[in-house]
């Protein structure tokens, strides 16, 4: 638990370049908890009194990402793609206190009004970088951060991209992802969330291009976390993309136990699928899909 902290009041703020409304409000239902809506939808939330609690399901399926990084309690060097409400990076620091984390996020207005309303625990150590994801990945110095010069490490990427409400489209290819990897420790993972329709075409898009880069970069291949319906009729949702060389065999990762290890964090009912799974999710939704709909768009 962090220190209690005075309860915010609503604020808000419009958002450029994607000219969206920003707003924290409280959440409705807890003393401690607060939304962020963007253009009217919810996209993250914070308990402020426990950053553990952590209420959307794709968020909680990505911290167990996370946790596979390193032992528990263990600090590790974070880099954000996204802000939303900071969420994770709040995790982080109340599990695994003096984490280095950097966070990059392309609405400028959007990490000011965040921690303003809804301060970041006590000793959390964040660099905020505005700008183009891509862009500043290439652009961090060696240990990460925007103060050296050479190529940074990071023993876990999170990829949660959105302008407005939509995934550019340059953040879903093989590249950016092969990019991606390519700063990870050895013991690094890369978590991608992945908000997709009824199909799942534009999840299997991203995923194959994620599976892509993990070939070229000599890795197994990519791990889906999903609710577990969701993964059964293609439904509308959000998946968890993992990857990286903290997640092979090779590193001391074995795949049932890690299979075992996500499916008992929940949240449930709970899917997940090794990187040969998700391969046969990839090729269904492509087969159910061909010929029958439109190419799928970023969201």
């Amino acid at each position: 638990m962090t220190h209690r902290a005075p309860r915010p009041a609503a604020r808000s703020a419009r958002l450029a370049p994607s000219d969206l409304l920003a707003r924290i409000r409280p959440d409705g239902y807890s003393e401690h908890g607060f939304a962020l809506d963007v253009g009217g939808i919810e996209q993250s939330h914070v308990d402020l009194e426990d950053p553990t609690v952590i209420r959307h399901e794709y968020l909680r399926r990505i911290a167990h990402v996370v946790d596979t990084a390193a032992e528990p309690g263990a600090p590790m060097h974070v880099l954000h793609l996204g802000a939303g409400a900071l969420t994770l990076a709040r995790y982080v620091q109340a599990t695994r206190s003096g984490s280095p984390q950097a966070v990059v996020e392309i609405e400028r207005e959007l990490p000011g009004l965040v921690t303003s309303a809804l301060p970041l625990p006590r000793g959390t150590d964040l660099e905020v970088r505005i700008g183009d994801a891509a862009q500043e990945l290439a652009d961090m110095g060696a240990d990460g951060s925007a103060r050296s010069g050479g190529r940074g490490r990071f023993d876990v990427i999170v990829v949660d991209v959105f302008s407005g409400q939509s995934t550019p489209a340059h953040l879903t290819r093989e590249g950016f992802f092969a990019d991606v990897l390519g700063r990870l420790s050895e013991r690094g993972v890369m978590a991608v969330n992945v908000g997709d329709d009824a199909g799942l075409r534009f999840f299997a898009a991203q995923a194959r291009a994620l599976d892509a880069a993990t070939e070229a970069a000599g890795l197994a291949g990519v791990w889906t976390l999903a609710d577990e319906h969701l993964v059964r009729s293609l439904d509308e949702g959000n998946l968890v993309l993992a990857a990286g060389p903290g997640l092979e065999r090779s590193r001391g990762a074995e795949p049932e136990g890690l299979r075992e290890r996500w499916l008992a964090g929940g949240p449930h009912p709970a899917a997940v699928l090794d990187p040969a799974e998700t391969s046969r999710l990839i090729s269904a939704i492509e087969e159910d899909a061909h010929g029958s709909r439109p190419a799928p768009r970023p969201r």
